[in-house]
Protein backbone atom coordinates (compact mmCIF):
# COMPACT_ATOMS: atom_id res chain seq x y z
CA UNK A 1 0.00 0.00 0.00
CA UNK A 2 1.12 3.55 -0.79
CA UNK A 3 0.41 6.78 1.13
CA UNK A 4 0.90 9.83 -0.37
CA UNK A 5 0.70 13.32 2.00
CA UNK A 6 -1.11 16.19 0.91
CA UNK A 7 1.16 18.81 3.04
CA UNK A 8 -0.98 21.44 3.56
CA UNK A 9 -1.62 23.08 7.13
CA UNK A 10 -2.90 20.50 8.51
CA UNK A 11 -1.71 17.85 6.35
CA UNK A 12 -3.47 14.22 5.61
CA UNK A 13 -2.86 11.35 4.03
CA UNK A 14 -4.49 9.57 0.64
CA UNK A 15 -3.55 5.56 1.31
CA UNK A 16 -4.09 3.85 -2.08
CA UNK A 17 -3.85 -0.09 -2.72
CA UNK A 18 -5.55 -3.31 -2.59
CA UNK A 19 -6.86 -4.08 0.83
CA UNK A 20 -6.38 0.06 1.96
CA UNK A 21 -10.14 -0.26 3.81
CA UNK A 22 -8.76 -1.85 6.49
CA UNK A 23 -7.31 1.60 7.69
CA UNK A 24 -10.67 2.85 7.49
CA UNK A 25 -11.91 1.97 11.24
CA UNK A 26 -8.92 3.53 12.99
CA UNK A 27 -9.05 6.55 10.77
CA UNK A 28 -12.47 7.47 11.81
CA UNK A 29 -12.06 6.27 15.36
CA UNK A 30 -9.19 9.08 15.72
CA UNK A 31 -11.60 11.86 14.04
CA UNK A 32 -14.55 11.39 15.83
CA UNK A 33 -15.06 13.29 18.92
CA UNK A 34 -15.73 11.82 22.16
CA UNK A 35 -19.64 11.83 22.31
CA UNK A 36 -20.10 12.18 18.20
CA UNK A 37 -21.33 10.17 16.03
CA UNK A 38 -20.48 8.73 12.54
CA UNK A 39 -22.66 8.83 9.50
CA UNK A 40 -22.10 7.23 6.02
CA UNK A 41 -23.24 9.19 2.99
CA UNK A 42 -23.61 6.94 -0.47
CA UNK A 43 -25.73 6.14 -3.33
CA UNK A 44 -27.91 2.80 -3.86
CA UNK A 45 -25.24 1.40 -5.98
CA UNK A 46 -22.42 1.92 -3.98
CA UNK A 47 -24.69 0.54 -0.67
CA UNK A 48 -24.88 -2.94 -2.86
CA UNK A 49 -21.41 -2.89 -3.66
CA UNK A 50 -19.07 -1.36 -0.76
CA UNK A 51 -20.70 -0.44 2.04
CA UNK A 52 -20.20 -4.10 3.53
CA UNK A 53 -16.47 -3.76 3.78
CA UNK A 54 -16.56 -0.05 5.43
CA UNK A 55 -19.16 -0.84 8.02
CA UNK A 56 -17.34 -3.92 9.13
CA UNK A 57 -13.70 -1.80 9.93
CA UNK A 58 -15.88 0.74 11.57
CA UNK A 59 -17.66 -1.38 13.79
CA UNK A 60 -14.20 -3.85 14.52
CA UNK A 61 -13.41 -0.23 16.27
CA UNK A 62 -16.94 0.32 18.23
CA UNK A 63 -18.75 2.39 15.86
CA UNK A 64 -22.03 2.11 14.55
CA UNK A 65 -22.37 4.41 11.50
CA UNK A 66 -25.67 5.72 10.52
CA UNK A 67 -26.10 5.50 6.49
CA UNK A 68 -27.72 8.49 4.75
CA UNK A 69 -28.67 7.86 0.88
CA UNK A 70 -28.99 9.86 -1.65
CA UNK A 71 -29.64 9.40 -5.19
CA UNK A 72 -27.18 7.79 -7.64
CA UNK A 73 -25.48 9.88 -10.65
CA UNK A 74 -24.56 13.16 -11.78
CA UNK A 75 -28.67 14.57 -12.35
CA UNK A 76 -28.56 14.50 -8.11
CA UNK A 77 -25.41 16.91 -7.57
CA UNK A 78 -27.67 19.58 -6.74
CA UNK A 79 -28.40 22.20 -3.83
CA UNK A 80 -31.62 20.79 -3.34
CA UNK A 81 -30.09 17.08 -2.39
CA UNK A 82 -26.99 18.85 -0.56
CA UNK A 83 -30.14 20.80 1.72
CA UNK A 84 -32.18 17.64 2.19
CA UNK A 85 -29.31 15.43 3.52
CA UNK A 86 -28.56 18.32 5.81
CA UNK A 87 -31.83 17.98 6.69
CA UNK A 88 -31.47 14.03 7.28
CA UNK A 89 -28.38 14.82 9.94
CA UNK A 90 -30.31 17.41 11.67
CA UNK A 91 -33.44 14.96 12.40
CA UNK A 92 -30.84 11.78 13.23
CA UNK A 93 -29.46 13.91 15.50
CA UNK A 94 -25.59 14.77 14.17
CA UNK A 95 -23.82 17.46 16.17
CA UNK A 96 -20.86 19.12 15.96
CA UNK A 97 -19.22 15.94 16.84
CA UNK A 98 -20.24 14.50 14.06
CA UNK A 99 -18.05 12.70 11.48
CA UNK A 100 -19.28 12.13 7.97
CA UNK A 101 -17.89 9.69 5.56
CA UNK A 102 -18.43 9.58 2.19
CA UNK A 103 -18.60 6.72 0.15
CA UNK A 104 -19.22 6.81 -3.20
CA UNK A 105 -17.83 8.16 -6.86
CA UNK A 106 -17.17 11.50 -7.93
CA UNK A 107 -20.75 13.10 -7.32
CA UNK A 108 -21.23 11.61 -3.58
CA UNK A 109 -17.61 12.42 -2.90
CA UNK A 110 -18.37 16.66 -4.25
CA UNK A 111 -22.16 16.97 -2.22
CA UNK A 112 -20.63 14.82 0.89
CA UNK A 113 -18.08 16.96 1.49
CA UNK A 114 -20.18 20.19 0.43
CA UNK A 115 -22.66 19.11 3.14
CA UNK A 116 -19.79 18.20 5.83
CA UNK A 117 -18.60 22.14 4.62
CA UNK A 118 -21.43 23.99 5.50
CA UNK A 119 -23.06 21.31 8.33
CA UNK A 120 -23.13 23.24 11.80
CA UNK A 121 -20.45 25.66 9.91
CA UNK A 122 -18.33 22.66 9.32
CA UNK A 123 -17.70 18.83 9.93
CA UNK A 124 -14.74 16.33 9.66
CA UNK A 125 -15.19 13.97 6.50
CA UNK A 126 -13.74 11.18 5.46
CA UNK A 127 -13.16 10.37 1.99
CA UNK A 128 -14.00 6.49 0.80
CA UNK A 129 -14.07 6.96 -3.14
CA UNK A 130 -14.90 4.35 -5.39
CA UNK A 131 -14.31 4.97 -8.66
CA UNK A 132 -11.32 5.44 -10.34
CA UNK A 133 -12.04 9.50 -10.81
CA UNK A 134 -12.54 9.83 -7.12
CA UNK A 135 -9.13 7.67 -6.04
CA UNK A 136 -7.12 9.70 -7.72
CA UNK A 137 -8.75 13.27 -8.46
CA UNK A 138 -11.82 14.23 -6.81
CA UNK A 139 -11.77 13.07 -3.58
CA UNK A 140 -7.95 14.66 -3.00
CA UNK A 141 -8.17 18.51 -2.40
CA UNK A 142 -11.22 19.90 -1.03
CA UNK A 143 -13.05 21.09 -3.51
CA UNK A 144 -16.47 20.50 -3.09
CA UNK A 145 -19.75 21.38 -4.79
CA UNK A 146 -22.73 21.05 -6.50
CA UNK A 147 -24.46 22.13 -9.41
CA UNK A 148 -26.50 24.95 -10.97
CA UNK A 149 -28.92 25.10 -14.00
CA UNK A 150 -26.13 27.65 -15.28
CA UNK A 151 -23.09 25.58 -14.92
CA UNK A 152 -21.31 22.88 -13.39
CA UNK A 153 -19.50 23.05 -9.72
CA UNK A 154 -20.96 26.72 -9.46
CA UNK A 155 -22.19 26.32 -5.88
CA UNK A 156 -19.24 24.93 -3.31
CA UNK A 157 -16.93 24.92 -0.69
CA UNK A 158 -12.94 24.34 0.11
CA UNK A 159 -13.08 21.58 3.02
CA UNK A 160 -10.14 19.13 2.96
CA UNK A 161 -10.76 15.48 4.01
CA UNK A 162 -9.05 14.21 7.32
CA UNK A 163 -7.61 11.34 4.95
CA UNK A 164 -8.62 9.81 1.81
CA UNK A 165 -8.72 5.80 1.54
CA UNK A 166 -8.46 3.92 -1.75
CA UNK A 167 -9.08 0.93 -1.69
CA UNK A 168 -8.47 -0.52 -5.17
CA UNK A 169 -10.82 -3.85 -4.32
CA UNK A 170 -13.98 -1.72 -4.77
CA UNK A 171 -13.32 -0.93 -8.51
CA UNK A 172 -13.88 -4.44 -9.11
CA UNK A 173 -17.54 -4.06 -9.39
CA UNK A 174 -17.11 -0.57 -11.35
CA UNK A 175 -18.49 -0.70 -15.00
CA UNK A 176 -16.16 -1.19 -17.92
CA UNK A 177 -17.18 2.30 -18.65
CA UNK A 178 -17.28 3.89 -15.16
CA UNK A 179 -13.46 2.29 -15.09
CA UNK A 180 -12.01 3.61 -18.72
CA UNK A 181 -13.96 7.49 -17.88
CA UNK A 182 -11.39 7.48 -14.72
CA UNK A 183 -8.87 6.47 -17.15
CA UNK A 184 -8.78 10.27 -18.61
CA UNK A 185 -7.86 11.97 -14.95
CA UNK A 186 -4.88 9.96 -14.96
CA UNK A 187 -4.13 10.83 -18.51
CA UNK A 188 -4.65 13.95 -17.70
CA UNK A 189 -2.02 14.42 -14.87
CA UNK A 190 0.76 12.78 -17.16
CA UNK A 191 -0.15 15.40 -19.65
CA UNK A 192 0.16 18.50 -17.21
CA UNK A 193 2.79 17.81 -14.77
CA UNK A 194 4.80 14.13 -15.57
CA UNK A 195 5.68 12.89 -19.05
CA UNK A 196 6.94 9.87 -17.44
CA UNK A 197 3.60 8.94 -16.02
CA UNK A 198 2.22 9.83 -19.35
CA UNK A 199 4.92 7.47 -21.27
CA UNK A 200 3.65 4.82 -19.21
CA UNK A 201 0.41 4.99 -19.66
CA UNK A 202 0.79 4.92 -23.35
CA UNK A 203 2.75 1.83 -23.14
CA UNK A 204 0.76 0.22 -20.47
CA UNK A 205 -2.75 1.20 -22.09
CA UNK A 206 -4.13 -2.46 -23.14
CA UNK A 207 -3.42 -3.66 -19.39
CA UNK A 208 -5.13 -0.64 -17.83
CA UNK A 209 -8.02 -1.31 -19.82
CA UNK A 210 -8.12 -5.29 -18.50
CA UNK A 211 -7.34 -3.67 -15.29
CA UNK A 212 -3.98 -4.99 -14.29
CA UNK A 213 -3.05 -4.38 -10.87
CA UNK A 214 0.22 -3.31 -10.63
CA UNK A 215 -0.44 -0.76 -14.01
CA UNK A 216 -3.30 0.69 -12.21
CA UNK A 217 -1.98 0.99 -8.87
CA UNK A 218 1.13 2.80 -10.83
CA UNK A 219 -1.41 5.10 -12.75
CA UNK A 220 -3.56 5.88 -9.66
CA UNK A 221 -0.35 6.27 -6.94
CA UNK A 222 0.93 8.65 -9.95
CA UNK A 223 -1.86 10.79 -10.36
CA UNK A 224 -2.67 11.03 -6.51
CA UNK A 225 0.80 12.22 -6.20
CA UNK A 226 0.64 15.43 -8.78
CA UNK A 227 -2.91 16.16 -7.22
CA UNK A 228 -1.37 16.45 -3.79
CA UNK A 229 1.61 18.20 -5.11
CA UNK A 230 -0.54 20.62 -6.87
CA UNK A 231 -3.06 21.49 -4.19
CA UNK A 232 -0.40 21.73 -1.49
CA UNK A 233 0.79 24.42 -3.34
CA UNK A 234 -2.21 26.24 -4.13
CA UNK A 235 -4.78 25.10 -1.94
CA UNK A 236 -7.03 27.60 -3.23
CA UNK A 237 -6.88 27.49 -6.30
CA UNK A 238 -5.21 31.20 -6.80
CA UNK A 239 -2.77 30.36 -9.35
CA UNK A 240 -1.24 26.74 -10.48
CA UNK A 241 -4.00 24.40 -9.26
CA UNK A 242 -5.66 26.04 -12.49
CA UNK A 243 -3.84 23.47 -14.30
CA UNK A 244 -5.93 20.52 -13.16
CA UNK A 245 -8.14 21.90 -15.73
CA UNK A 246 -6.63 20.83 -18.56
CA UNK A 247 -9.70 19.48 -20.81
CA UNK A 248 -12.36 20.55 -18.36
CA UNK A 249 -13.57 23.73 -20.22
CA UNK A 250 -14.48 22.05 -23.25
CA UNK A 251 -15.35 19.01 -21.03
CA UNK A 252 -17.75 21.03 -18.65
CA UNK A 253 -19.57 22.80 -21.52
CA UNK A 254 -20.08 19.10 -22.75
CA UNK A 255 -21.58 18.09 -19.54
CA UNK A 256 -23.72 20.85 -19.00
CA UNK A 257 -24.84 21.21 -23.00
CA UNK A 258 -26.15 17.54 -22.60
CA UNK A 259 -27.62 18.06 -19.38
CA UNK A 260 -25.06 15.85 -17.53
CA UNK A 261 -27.30 12.56 -19.09
CA UNK A 262 -25.00 11.49 -21.53
CA UNK A 263 -21.40 11.94 -20.86
CA UNK A 264 -19.70 9.98 -18.04
CA UNK A 265 -16.99 12.68 -16.59
CA UNK A 266 -14.00 11.45 -17.76
CA UNK A 267 -15.34 10.84 -21.06
CA UNK A 268 -16.05 14.59 -21.54
CA UNK A 269 -12.96 15.38 -20.34
CA UNK A 270 -11.46 12.85 -22.30
CA UNK A 271 -12.90 14.61 -25.67
CA UNK A 272 -11.90 18.39 -24.11
CA UNK A 273 -7.94 16.96 -23.82
CA UNK A 274 -8.02 15.94 -27.32
CA UNK A 275 -9.54 19.38 -28.42
CA UNK A 276 -7.50 21.21 -26.17
CA UNK A 277 -4.15 19.83 -27.54
CA UNK A 278 -5.54 20.54 -30.92
CA UNK A 279 -6.21 24.19 -30.10
CA UNK A 280 -2.61 24.00 -28.55
CA UNK A 281 -1.35 22.92 -32.06
CA UNK A 282 -3.28 25.52 -33.98
CA UNK A 283 -2.26 28.34 -31.44
CA UNK A 284 1.18 27.00 -32.37
CA UNK A 285 1.80 26.18 -28.36
CA UNK A 286 2.25 22.42 -29.29
CA UNK A 287 4.05 20.71 -31.93
CA UNK A 288 1.32 18.48 -34.06
CA UNK A 289 2.92 15.49 -33.24
CA UNK A 290 2.60 15.96 -29.58
CA UNK A 291 -1.40 16.61 -30.09
CA UNK A 292 -1.44 13.48 -32.10
CA UNK A 293 0.00 11.53 -29.38
CA UNK A 294 -2.11 12.87 -26.73
CA UNK A 295 -5.04 12.11 -28.97
CA UNK A 296 -4.10 8.57 -29.39
CA UNK A 297 -3.46 7.77 -25.77
CA UNK A 298 -6.87 8.99 -24.79
CA UNK A 299 -8.43 6.98 -27.88
CA UNK A 300 -6.61 3.87 -26.59
CA UNK A 301 -7.37 4.43 -22.88
CA UNK A 302 -10.61 5.66 -23.07
CA UNK A 303 -12.44 4.26 -26.38
CA UNK A 304 -15.33 3.62 -27.07
CA UNK A 305 -16.27 7.20 -26.35
CA UNK A 306 -19.91 8.36 -26.71
CA UNK A 307 -19.93 10.16 -30.03
CA UNK A 308 -20.34 13.89 -29.63
CA UNK A 309 -23.94 14.47 -31.02
CA UNK A 310 -25.17 18.41 -29.39
CA UNK A 311 -23.96 21.41 -31.59
CA UNK A 312 -21.04 23.37 -31.47
CA UNK A 313 -23.07 26.30 -30.41
CA UNK A 314 -24.83 25.51 -27.29
CA UNK A 315 -21.24 24.11 -26.15
CA UNK A 316 -19.29 27.15 -26.99
CA UNK A 317 -22.19 29.33 -24.84
CA UNK A 318 -21.90 26.85 -21.85
CA UNK A 319 -17.91 27.07 -21.96
CA UNK A 320 -18.54 31.11 -21.98
CA UNK A 321 -20.23 30.58 -18.68
CA UNK A 322 -16.87 28.51 -17.07
CA UNK A 323 -16.10 29.35 -13.61
CA UNK A 324 -12.74 29.97 -14.49
CA UNK A 325 -13.36 32.70 -17.09
CA UNK A 326 -13.00 36.56 -16.04
CA UNK A 327 -14.53 39.18 -17.91
CA UNK A 328 -15.90 37.21 -20.40
CA UNK A 329 -12.91 35.74 -22.06
CA UNK A 330 -11.96 32.43 -22.30
CA UNK A 331 -9.44 30.71 -20.57
CA UNK A 332 -7.87 27.40 -20.88
CA UNK A 333 -5.34 25.13 -20.20
CA UNK A 334 -3.30 24.26 -23.29
CA UNK A 335 0.09 21.99 -23.27
CA UNK A 336 3.07 23.25 -24.65
CA UNK A 337 4.95 19.63 -24.61
CA UNK A 338 3.36 16.45 -22.42
CA UNK A 339 4.61 17.39 -18.97
CA UNK A 340 4.25 21.05 -19.25
CA UNK A 341 1.09 23.17 -19.87
CA UNK A 342 0.37 26.88 -19.89
CA UNK A 343 -3.14 29.07 -19.27
CA UNK A 344 -4.04 30.74 -22.16
CA UNK A 345 -6.50 33.77 -21.87
CA UNK A 346 -8.51 34.83 -24.97
CA UNK A 347 -7.87 32.43 -27.78
CA UNK A 348 -9.02 32.77 -31.12
CA UNK A 349 -12.25 31.80 -30.99
CA UNK A 350 -12.29 30.52 -34.53
CA UNK A 351 -9.07 28.32 -33.64
CA UNK A 352 -11.61 27.34 -30.37
CA UNK A 353 -14.54 26.50 -32.79
CA UNK A 354 -12.48 24.67 -35.30
CA UNK A 355 -10.62 22.24 -32.58
CA UNK A 356 -14.41 21.66 -31.13
CA UNK A 357 -15.72 21.06 -34.87
CA UNK A 358 -12.49 18.60 -35.60
CA UNK A 359 -12.85 16.64 -32.33
CA UNK A 360 -17.06 16.37 -32.95
CA UNK A 361 -15.84 14.98 -36.44
CA UNK A 362 -13.39 12.61 -34.61
CA UNK A 363 -16.11 11.32 -32.78
CA UNK A 364 -18.56 9.90 -35.23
Amino acid sequence: MHTVPVQLAEPYPILIGHGAMARAGGLARRHLRAGGRAFIITSPTVRRHCLAPLTAQLQHVGIEARVVLMPDGEPAKTMATAARLAEELARAGADRGALIVALGGGVVGDVAGFVAAIYMRGVPVLQVPTTVVAMLDSAIGGKTGVNLRAGKNLAGAFHQPRAVIADLDLLASLPDRQYRSGLAEALKCGVIADARLFRRMERDAAELRRRAPRPLEAAVTGAAAIKARVVAADEREGGLRRILNFGHTLGHALESATQYRYFLHGEAVGWGMIAAARLAAKCGRLPHAEAARIEQAALALLAPLPPIRVPAGPVLRHAQRDKKNAGGVLHFVLPTEIGRVEVMAGPPRKAVREALEETMALSR
